[in-house]
């Protein structure tokens, strides 16, 4: 009987002239919760290499495609109806999303995929849990995966609805300098002509950054959010003029994952400078469109209320109430279409070094 060897992966360690995209994978790997990367750039610039780079340095290593012509039974996986109704038994036919638990679940061209698709995806990436129902019968299980997507602005773009949902995001430049360029080639030649020998010559880095990200998914309950990160946080994202509180989340886990892979005791404000362009780029309004107005040091949004039209009539809520009519409600603390947050857990499930994969 024939042994099959498992066919050798580029290493994640030897990833050339990417910083940005390196960064950004890494703070998702160290917290799922950050919601997925979306990487936009030309055809040959290294997104699925960098995708499935990946993979080797998460808890199962398991690197799942999405095809574009999926159904939404084979991303979420289906219910037996039938046996649960004669023999009062649910059998569950897991989906995508379940191979992908503890790995990465990649989608090329993601701006092609359905919508529907995609808010499934995005949800369950958020929330790290998959729930299947039909005809009263509802199935659950974890899902916690690096979702990366990937996208071609020549072939179309995501709606602002779904761009946000996404955690973070690199442009890819396809302009690359000649030192790069040939850094990038020589690395690849080299790998395509002796894989094994390839990936045993980065062996010890990439031991290194594995411990390395497993120490900083352990310290992340540890780092908590202080007030001032809080205030800071909040400003940048309403300078940016982004719409709801999702960025703001997003910095303050991504913050906080930097730090921890930083080793950093407290989340500082080089945490949040090192990633708010991965976090706010692609939630920016369109050029052209007004600015925000940024008010005093210590003053309430809330407060500044515009001055009535010239002639219109202003009634206390104290005339409406004895009127019998309920003032109208304030929405200016509503979080408008942000689903209410999940209760922090360990991302991964793991609290011990991370099995280290040998090539």
């Amino acid at each position: 009987m024939s042994v099959q060897i498992p066919t050798p992966q580029y290493p994640f360690t030897a990833l050339v002239g990417v910083p940005r995209l390196r960064m950004a994978l890494l703070l998702a790997a160290i917290d799922p919760l950050i919601g997925g990367v979306l990487i936009q750039g030309p055809r040959g610039s290294a997104k699925t290499t960098s995708a499935r780079a990946l993979a080797q340095l998460l808890p199962e290593g398991c690197f799942v495609n999405l095809p574009l012509g999926a159904s939404e039974e084979q991303l979420l996986g289906s219910l037996d109806i039938e046996s649960a109704l004669q023999h009062g038994q649910v059998n569950f036919r897991p989906g995508l999303l379940a191979r992908a638990h503890q790995g990465v679940l990649y989608v090329d061209e993601v701006n092609l995929l359905p919508d529907v698709l995609v808010d499934q995806l995005l949800d369950v990436s958020a929330g790290g849990v998959n729930r299947v129902e039909r005809d009263g019968i509802s199935h659950q299980h974890p899902a916690r995966f690096v979702l990366v997507g990937t996208m071609n602005p020549e072939e179309g773009r995501l709606r602002p609805q779904l761009l946000d949902r996404f955690g973070l995001f690199v442009t890819l430049d396809g302009g690359i300098d000649p030192p790069t360029r040939e850094a990038i080639v020589r690395a690849r030649l080299a790998f395509e002509m002796d894989p094994h020998g390839f990936v045993l010559r980065h062996d010890q880095a990439q031991r290194a950054l594995l411990e390395r990200l497993c120490r900083a998914r352990n310290r992340l309950e540890s780092l908590v959010f202080e007030d001032d990160l809080h205030r800071q946080v909040s400003r940048l994202c309403f300078e940016a003029g982004v719409e709801g509180v999702r960025a703001d989340l997003v910095m303050l886990r991504a913050a906080r994952a930097h730090a921890a892979l930083a080793a950093r005791s407290r989340i500082e404000e080089q945490d949040v400078q090192a990633v708010q362009a991965l976090v706010l780029d692609h939630r920016r309004p369109p050029a052209g469109s007004e600015s925000v107005e940024v008010p005093p040091q210590g003053s309430h949004a809330a407060e500044q209320r515009r001055p009535p039209p010239a002639g219109a009539t202003m009634e206390s809520e104290s005339t409406e109430t004895s009127r019998g009519q309920d003032p109208e409600p304030d929405h200016d603390d509503e979080w408008g279409v942000l689903p209410p947050e999940p209760v922090a857990y360990r991302p991964w499930d793991v609290a011990r070094p991370l099995p280290v994969k040998k090539p």
